[in-house]
């Protein structure tokens, strides 16, 4: 806990305590495993370019990184053009102009994410893109994790079930919306969630039902203007406030009341009731 109150960990979550004379109050960013549906009326190249930037950028190592894609019907024809583009990434030293994957953050992040890799396709997920045990020339030590997709995952498996932050893309497949919703809902997590779609019928549809409190429509990551509050939502956020916005200002504010009654004369009878104004 740093001294302006706040403190996080490798992985952006981030922990704000407000003492106070009755105990601690306390907010708290927590774990993030964001979906983004695609339905079959959705552009197909702007879809894929917005997937790759929101799985891949900040090799993945953002809170509000897409991680998940749920393709409904026919939108699973996208799968070889989402490798394709993501193969294209270039991974080096984040200071490297047209650098796209920079390296993860620590040597033990690495492990964690491959480890993680190696159980989907274990447990049945193909890779049609592996990024594990990759180099990059002149630096033979880095903490590279190539893109890497795993397609055809399914909920009950531990890298679905664990947020794996890194730049690893997994796909699942499911038939209608309504299936992309309660998948979603199904998670522990409601940070943020997209929809592709050129439907505004259905993009109404699954901003009302679907439980996250950041929704994006053909916007891949989500994140509100900082006017409005971050608004993750189950367990993806710890306390009654939101962070930034009316929420932080809320949070670092301490009500004060004040009743004032001026009266001309002080002959007034013995009253056992509330005070009021007249």
């Amino acid at each position: 806990m740093g001294s302006d109150g706040r403190s996080g960990d490798a992985a952006g979550k981030h922990i704000y305590d407000r003492g106070g004379a009755n105990g601690k109050r306390v907010q708290a960013n927590l774990g993030a495993q964001n979906h983004a549906v695609v339905l079959e009326d959705a552009d197909p190249e702007s879809t894929v370019k917005a997937l790759v930037a929101a799985g891949f950028g900040a090799a993945g190592q953002r809170c509000m990184a897409i991680s998940r894609v749920v393709l409904v019907g026919g939108a699973q024809a996208l799968v070889p053009r989402l490798v394709e583009l993501a193969r294209s990434l270039t991974v080096g030293p984040g200071t490297t102009a047209g650098v796209g994957i920079p390296p993860v953050v620590t040597p033990q992040a690495k492990v964690r994410i491959e480890r993680l890799i190696t159980a989907g396709v274990e447990a049945g997920a193909t890779i049609p893109l592996d990024g594990r045990a990759y180099k990059v020339d002149g630096y033979p030590n880095g903490n590279w994790v190539g893109p890497t997709i795993l397609a055809g995952v399914t909920t009950d498996m531990e890298c679905y079930r664990n947020e794996i932050f890194g730049p690893v893309l997994q796909v699942l497949l499911v038939n209608t919306l309504d299936e992309a919703i309660e998948l979603i809902n199904a998670n522990r997590y409601g940070n943020g969630t997209a929809i592709f779609t050129r439907s505004g019928a259905a993009a109404r549809k699954f901003t009302h039902e679907v439980d996250c409190g950041q929704v994006g429509v053909n916007v891949p990551i989500p994140v509100p203007l900082p006017m409005f509050s971050f608004t993750g939502s189950r367990g993806s956020i710890l306390g009654d406030h939101n962070f930034y916005g009316k929420g932080a200002v809320a949070f670092h504010t301490k009500w004060k009341t004040v009743t004032s009654n001026w009266r001309e004369d002080d002959e007034r009878a013995l009253s056992m009731a509330m005070p009021t104004m007249k």
